[in-house]
């Protein structure tokens, strides 16, 4: 009987192992709607009236550069903190001199003298470019600051109805339970000093530390910072005479309402670093058109 012969192709076929797959390339940026027009809008607004606040605010300190803790006023009673010129006993020339709770610091080019474009030293505690408006007149200096103040406190009550009301805060910036959880944080504050960029599903919402200085800034100092500075308005502790019970009389809210204003300024110039290492252009086109492109995760 004939035997078929066998085809050993076939059999050797069988055990070929499979070419692997391709592996699936990297995936591409994902662009997502990260702030909507209300955030857009009253961020803008708020940023232009701060600037316009402070450097108004700064005007107005100018003409009394001291600082004060109490309740019935600053006639006899020591500064603590306070920025003046003063003149060099050897070559005539005035120095400037920041004094704070006791300790004396020689700012000179800084605080209390600064230099005109022709080089002459010009008196002040703060330089006058860094002051508006530019004439003299300490009225005209405090129409503008109100005036400023008022308006920001109108764009910042309708960010403050759009958050409540949209969810924004609930969502975007209370942070959750897991996330208060020391290990969370303290990995967020180590991803800080490295300067890490987030990716991926990170990258899709504000971090910890964020969510903890946005927080601090809009229901803390904010407020603080106006309720101080209304405290210094006769006719307004005259409606509400609390206030001065609240921040320890006019010249304590006046204290106050120096140290809030520069804690926000130290936020901001905190909050333009992170926008540089995050990437100038996509951060700020997420808060200029809304949308923010995600990178992804390292591997995918």
């Amino acid at each position: 009987m004939a035997v078929a012969e066998q085809n050993p192709d076939a059999d050797a076929s069988r055990t070929v192992p499979q070419a692997p797959a391709a592996r699936k390339p990297a995936s591409t940026r994902e662009v997502m709607y990260r702030h909507s027009v209300a955030v857009r809008v009253t961020h803008w607004l708020n940023l232009l009236f701060l600037i316009l606040l402070l450097m108004s605010g700064l005007r107005i300190f100018n003409y009394h550069p001291a600082l004060y803790w109490g309740n019935y006023g600053y006639r006899g009673v020591p500064s603590v903190f306070s920025i003046r010129a003063v003149e060099d006993a050897e070559s005539g020339d005035p120095i400037g001199m920041t004094t704070l709770a006791g300790h004396i610091f020689i700012t000179t080019g800084v605080l209390g003298v600064s230099f005109d474009d022709d080089g002459m030293p010009v008196a002040g505690a703060f330089p006058n470019w860094l002051t508006l408006p530019g004439g003299p007149g300490l009225g005209l200096a405090r129409d503008w600051h109100f005036a400023m103040a008022w308006l920001f406190v109108l764009n910042g009550a309708v960010y403050l109805l759009f958050g409540l009301l949209s969810g924004h805060f609930r969502h975007d910036l209370v942070p959750a339970a897991s996330e208060l959880r020391p290990r969370h944080v303290l990995k967020d504050i180590w991803n800080h000093i490295r300067l890490h960029r987030p990716r991926g599903e990170a990258a899709r919402r504000y971090n910890v530390l964020q969510k903890i200085a946005y927080m601090i800034v809009v229901f803390v100092l904010l407020p603080v910072m106006v309720l101080s500075g209304l405290t210094m308005s006769p006719a307004v502790t005259a409606a509400l005479p609390f206030l001065f019970d609240l921040f320890g009389g006019r010249q304590s809210a006046r204290t106050i309402h120096f140290i809030a204003a520069n804690l926000i300024v130290l936020f901001v110039v905190v909050h333009v670093v992170m926008v540089l290492v995050a990437g100038v252009l996509n951060t700020m086109r997420s808060m200029i058109t809304g949308r923010y492109a995600i990178r992804p995760e390292v591997g995918q």
